[in-house]
């Protein structure tokens, strides 16, 4: 192999192992926000760095940022997961790709998240585009205008989105009986609040 070709290989699988080390916690993060256990978490995670690698060397900045590039494979991967599981019988996700709630497990050491009880719980109630947006930004990390170009809306709707879902989690969060019984409500505390409570994964 020549010379620069060879310090090209290198300086990509350097690239490759960084981006691994920036990126890993937070589609973790993101995978763990929408799914119902750890090793659930941890497959698709792994899934979803294999894609990586194997199609790292056609990855051109260029076109779109890393996170983006990354991130959809990560929503990819989820979506085939709920497709599995709608085959067999235990999800749908015919909503144009608009994956969703995770499927419901018996809680236990072995499925522990790093979500409160309390969390998982409120998480189950937004929407399945609430949930995604919520989980791209707080668990993944992106931002609103990351958000809108990797789901295609307007950055308007991405707020608008992630708002919503916000204040159903801050209710369902602080007030689980009154939310139970009348759903969300416009008295709701301040979004900025809410996200600075809001846990991620661990």
């Amino acid at each position: 192999m020549p010379r620069r070709s060879r310090r090209y290989a290198s300086h990509k699988a350097h690239d490759l192992a960084q981006t691994y080390d920036d990126h890993v916690e937070r589609v973790y993060g993101f995978f763990g926000y929408r799914v119902g256990t750890r090793a659930d978490a941890e497959d698709l995670t792994q899934v979803t760095f294999e894609h990586v690698l194997k199609a790292w060397a056609s990855f051109d900045e260029r076109r779109a940022p890393v996170e983006a590039w990354i991130f959809s494979i990560a929503r990819n991967v989820l979506v085939d997961y709920y497709r599995r599981e709608r085959t067999a019988a235990r999800y749908d996700t015919s909503e144009d790709r608009d994956v969703g709630a995770p499927i419901l497990v018996q809680p236990g050491p072995e499925n522990d998240l790093g979500l409160s009880p309390e969390l998982a719980a409120a998480l189950e109630d937004l929407s399945a585009r609430e949930r995604e947006v919520i989980a791209l930004r707080f668990a993944g990390d992106l931002s609103g205008p990351e958000i809108a170009d990797l789901l295609d809306l307007t950055l308007a709707n991405v707020q608008q989105i992630a708002s919503r879902g916000l204040r159903k989690l801050r209710l369902s969060l602080e007030h689980p009986a009154a939310y139970a019984a009348n759903g969300p409500s416009p008295s709701v505390p301040s979004t900025a609040s809410a996200r600075r409570t809001l846990p991620k994964p661990t």
